[in-house]
């Protein structure tokens, strides 16, 4: 196992995020964690005695001042852990006129992904992307209306997100492995968080409200933050292959077939190319 990797872990601030920030920190890595609260994003970088950024997902101008800062206080990143997500209520749009789900999960940090590349290639780095199983439980992902507004429901467009998320590490290992990047997604379980605490699904609100259904049927974030820790501290292709989907440190078996498909991941990039553009 590698020591003393520079790791930046997005949505750091609550959950497994902050979870793998701790168990990174105490095995000798300098973690970077990045949150949009900025008081627990302040506690747990003040906890684990590490740097912390601040940046909202639902503004593009946060994630450009974050890619910079980030570009200037860190020559070499070895691991981006895409970690920052959520499942929403009602369909909403950002500042920049994109559906909040899709922009915080998929298009926020496939933009700081591309703003850090340079770095990332320098430093042969690793990306991981938290989805979900399977990747995302569609069974169509219509790239003319990534924002929902013709088939809008709160899960649903978080499903598409996470597989978004999955076809994105995959294209990202078929473009960049050749220069040196390597890059997985992977599923934590079902992770007692408030995750779900702002959607309008009464399961997803159940799930993050109702303590006895919370340690009955969800995993810890210290057991969700697992195989996002092997994957940071890991070495790809010894301990890990790129462009791999894995739950509980294993490849995951249950992939959506959408996930595999390697032209809509190519179609998927261009048009996220395009709506930053």
């Amino acid at each position: 196992m590698s020591q003393g990797k520079t790791i930046v872990v997005t949505g750091a601030s609550d959950g497994i995020g902050a979870a793998a920030a701790r168990r990174l920190h105490q095995d000798g890595h300098r973690v970077v964690i990045v949150g949009r609260s900025p008081r627990k994003t302040a506690a747990v970088a003040a906890e684990i005695g590490t740097d912390h950024y601040l940046a909202d997902f639902t503004r593009l101008d946060d994630v450009r001042e974050l890619a910079a800062a980030l570009d200037a206080a860190y020559p070499h990143i070895d691991v981006l852990a895409n970690n920052a997500g959520g499942v929403f209520g009602d369909r909403s749009k950002t500042v920049d006129g994109f559906e909040r789900t899709f922009q915080i999960n998929h298009l926020a940090p496939f933009l700081l992904t591309q703003l850090l590349m340079d770095t990332l290639v320098a430093s042969r780095a690793a990306v991981i992307q938290t989805s979900t199983l399977n990747g995302g439980l569609v069974r169509e992902l219509d790239l003319d209306d990534l924002d929902h507004e013709h088939d809008y429901g709160a899960i649903r467009a978080y499903n598409a997100a996470k597989l978004e998320n999955v076809l994105f590490a995959k294209e990202l290992d078929r473009r960049y492995h050749g220069q040196g990047i390597s890059a997985a997604a992977f599923h934590p379980g079902n992770v007692a968080t408030n995750f779900g605490s702002q959607s309008t699904s009464r399961l997803m609100k159940f799930l993050a409200t109702n303590r006895v259904a919370r340690s009955v049927l969800l995993t810890t974030p210290e057991k969700g933050a697992d195989t996002l820790t092997w994957l940071a501290m890991g070495r790809p292709g010894v301990d890990w292959e790129s462009g791999g989907f894995y739950e509980k440190r294993r490849p995951g078996k249950r992939l959506n077939p959408l996930a595999l498909d390697k032209d809509l991941a190519r179609r998927l990039w261009d048009r996220s190319e395009e709506l930053l553009a």
